[in-house]
């Protein structure tokens, strides 16, 4: 590694001198001894170029390649070659920020499309280029309904996605944020549990509810729009941007603002990220809308073009006023959900909600008719269920991998612990089939 350190001795022996110092030893006196690294890192000898790819090899093929039926936020869908071969371009690859308009057409006009298709599927006029991923949306969008209405209360649902709801407590111990979670009866959020006008507790600044919700269960915003409405709050909807193809999107049914987590659209599973944050606004809080907003325009020559556009946010504003501290996006990520979408197509989406509706339906009655399996939850689910199973789901999960399986993710509902399954249209008859008598072997 010599040959990579940027620094001769005499680079060392001038930076200890301008401060004051006569040795590395000196410099890191502070250090206790007990913290200090003896005899050095216990490294092996590097290695050839060909030799790292041989002993990369040889792990990868020790890997078990299992058929996944796991969901919780990320799913196993398939993406098109036309996606993989247009988001891989390299103009699209190597951008940058695109600071300087007049060198990123191509990108900026990408982004505005890809807006344009995330305020579709949300059913509200204005969609950013994106945010992290899906639990950095949900923060941000908590962000909005603070900053709008003052207040530092929020109430979530206990079908929100867990390490969303996480991410946000996270945030919230900084902010002074309360974090109220609302119980799910059946699967579907019990909003008759919500605090009464006797509870003594500030109103909320935003209500968050998703539909589907974390365990699967359809669970409609009228009943949640119309708390947000009793309370003067926002309605932060969570969407699933697959499941848009059968579902009223957000914005028809109320949400003052749509979030999503992108994934599903275009980028695969990768070990959990990069992924996609998606977030849709009603007009009234354009203003507040955080990250990268792309808007068209015309040249002094008339023609169309594209400008990052309302940039008093971020890095552009003293960070005192701002109510949001992103600067960035996953520009390559978006471009590979607005080809993925442009490819689907409306059809298109329609078409595998469909496939995964249809298939999850066909599993959870197949899973169903197996003693000792039932559902967690009785409400009417979409592309994911989740059951309750007579042995520990992690154990479960353990012998199913041993059966070609990824059998799902741990669920906690209502006080009961059980097993989350999605299935998306990759999943074929035969695999849904072998699926169920395996698990049905196993918990025998």
């Amino acid at each position: 590694m010599a040959g990579y350190v940027p620094h001769t001795d005499e680079d060392f022996s001038r930076m200890l001198a301008d401060i004051g110092m006569a040795s590395i030893d000196e410099l890191f006196g502070a250090v206790p001894e007990v913290l200090r690294l003896a005899g050095g890192l216990d490294l092996p000898e590097g290695l050839a170029e060909h030799e790292v790819a041989d002993t990369m090899s040889a792990l990868a093929r020790s890997n078990r390649e299992l058929v996944c039926f796991a969901g919780g936020g990320a799913y196993d869908h398939d993406i098109s070659s036309v996606t993989r071969a247009l988001a891989g371009r390299s103009e699209f690859v190597t951008a940058y920020t695109p600071y300087q308009p007049e060198v990123a057409q191509g990108v900026l006009q990408a982004l505005f499309e890809y807006q344009t298709l995330v305020g579709r599927l949300a059913g509200l006029p204005v969609a950013n280029a994106s945010v992290y991923d899906g639990a950095t949306a949900l923060v941000e969008a908590v962000n909005v309904a603070v900053a709008a209405t003052g207040r530092s209360t929020v109430w979530v649902s206990a079908g929100t996605n867990p390490h969303w709801v996480e991410c946000l407590r996270t945030l919230s111990a900084g902010r002074d944020l309360q974090i109220i979670e609302i119980p799910t009866r059946d699967g579907v959020t019990n909003w008759h549990a919500a605090p009464g006008e006797g509870a003594r507790l500030e109103a909320p600044a935003a209500i968050v509810s998703a539909n589907p919700n974390y365990f699967g269960c359809i669970d409609p915003w009228p009943r949640a729009r119309a708390v947000a409405d009793a309370n003067d709050a926002l309605l932060v909807g969570i969407f699933d941007p697959v499941a848009s193809g059968l579902l009223r999107t957000p914005g028809e049914q109320g949400a003052d603002v749509a979030i999503a987590e992108g994934q599903p659209l275009g980028t695969p599973l990768s070990f959990g990220g990069p992924y996609l944050g998606m977030f849709a606004i009603a007009d009234k809080y354009l203003r507040r809308l955080p990250g990268r907003l792309v808007g068209k325009t015309v040249d002094v020559a008339g023609r169309p073009a594209y400008v990052t556009t309302l940039r008093a946010r971020e890095q552009d504003i003293r960070r005192e006023k701002a109510s949001s501290n992103i600067c960035t996006n996953q520009t390559l990520v978006a471009i590979a959900a607005m080809v993925q979408l442009s490819w689907l197509g409306t059809m298109g989406l329609r078409e595998l909600a469909t496939r995964c509706a249809r298939g999850t339906r066909y599993l959870r009655e197949a899973l169903l008719g197996v003693p000792g399996i039932e559902p967690l939850a009785g409400a009417p689910v979409l592309r994911e269920a989740a059951f309750a199973l007579p042995v520990e789901p992690e154990l479960a999960i353990e012998r199913m991998a041993e059966e070609g399986f990824l059998a799902g993710l741990t669920v906690q509902c209502e006080g009961r612990r059980g097993l989350l399954v999605a299935v998306t249209e990759r999943r074929t008859r035969e695999q849904l089939d072998a699926y169920c008598s395996a698990l049905e072997k196993v918990i025998s």
